[in-house]
């Protein structure tokens, strides 16, 4: 579904900002990737407001690729290690993405 979203971040890749996570509303949350890695965002993101364009779907995550998100955000050993089940989770795949507060 293609969409416009306002959100807060909540985390963004430490390495080269080539994913975000989004806090959409009280209850939902959002992984967000860059179409194609034609763009990266600002490492200092978090707490910001941003609105995006882009295809939005539920997807189920497996674990490998939940820890891999989780070692390039940083995660402890314990804390990858503990993940060990797949994710229904919303993603996104971001063609733009307007820093707005």
């Amino acid at each position: 579904v293609h969409t416009t979203v306002s959100a807060t971040v909540l985390d963004v890749c430490p390495k080269k900002g080539c994913w975000v996570k989004l806090q959409v509303n009280d209850s939902t949350e959002a992984f967000v990737k860059m179409k194609g890695y034609g763009f990266f965002v600002p490492l200092d993101l978090i707490r910001k407001t941003v609105v995006l364009e882009g295809n939005a779907f539920t997807v189920t995550t497996s674990v490998a690729e939940l820890r891999h998100y989780a070692e390039d955000a940083k995660k402890s050993k314990a804390e990858i290690e503990a993940i060990t089940t797949p994710k229904k989770e919303i993603k996104l795949v971001a063609s733009g993405i307007k820093v707005v507060k």
